[in-house]
């Protein structure tokens, strides 16, 4: 990757953003990261290159979804699957076709924004699910392992329970702080950052405690009604963008 001036606003941006979103939503957002990025570099460097900031991302916003945000029933329930995804994730990462994948995850989430426009835009609440949850997490673990973008399959779990907004964005920030740990090493042994890389990555460290901070003080003028809009919207924005990147990598 060469080191230029373009290559670091880019990159710093970027950053600021997904840490921003972080301490607003919670997690889940970090899909936009890798196209961004890819505007200055291959997007199996920008994925290297995200891994260990998403972590130190995660380590910062645990100090504003402290452990009583976390909805632990459902985290038991989500973060085993969270893991086996991960892993199946990591053994066939070159194997799977990131095309099919993007576009069933994209159809199958608008499907759900679909329901819920249906119903009035209102959540209708439903028990919780062992099943679901431990197939959420299974997805959620191969999506963001191969793609970054695990956080539609949790949120499809997560929202009809009704959760209180903090509970939310608690619950999420966790999910995606264990997937993030977790996926880190490979994801750093399947790109190897070069020196570059990590001047980049030192240098994007300091978008991180504000771009959070920021986004916590905008949770904090969210009501319960305006979070959860905004997590819809942001599944639509997430959806297009998946089908947007597997129907474009067919016809490439």
């Amino acid at each position: 990757m060469e080191l230029t001036a373009a290559t670091i606003i880019v990159a710093f941006a970027g950053v600021f953003l997904i840490s921003f979103m972080r301490g607003a939503f919670g997690g889940g957002v970090a899909i936009i990261g890798i196209p961004l990025l890819s505007i200055v570099m291959d997007p199996v460097t920008a994925g290297g290159l995200l891994a260990p900031l998403f972590v130190a991302t995660d380590l910062v916003a645990l100090r504003y979804w402290k452990s009583s945000t976390w909805s632990k029933p459902d985290l038991l329930l989500l973060l085993p699957g969270l893991v086996v995804g991960i892993g199946l994730g990591y053994l066939l990462f070159r194997v799977l076709d990131h095309r099919a994948i993007s576009i069933v995850m994209a159809v199958t989430t608008l499907i759900f924004v679909g329901l819920w426009f249906a119903a009035g835009a209102n959540v209708t609440i439903r028990p919780r699910s062992s099943p679901k949850a431990v197939g959420a997490g299974l997805a959620s673990g191969i999506t963001t392992m191969v793609a970054h973008s695990g956080g539609p399959p949790l949120a499809m779990y997560l929202l009809p329970l009704g959760l209180s907004k903090d509970v939310y964005a608690g619950t999420t920030s966790l999910f995606f702080t264990v997937g993030n740990l977790i996926k880190a090493v490979p994801w750093l042994v399947l790109s190897r950052p070069e020196g570059n890389t990590w001047v980049v990555m030192a240098v994007c460290l300091l978008a991180i405690p504000a771009g959070v901070w920021l986004g916590w003080r905008l949770h904090g003028k969210l009501d319960q009604r305006q979070l959860y809009r905004a997590c819809y919207g942001l599944l639509i924005v997430t959806a297009f963008k998946l089908l947007w990147d597997g129907v474009c990598g067919y016809l490439v």
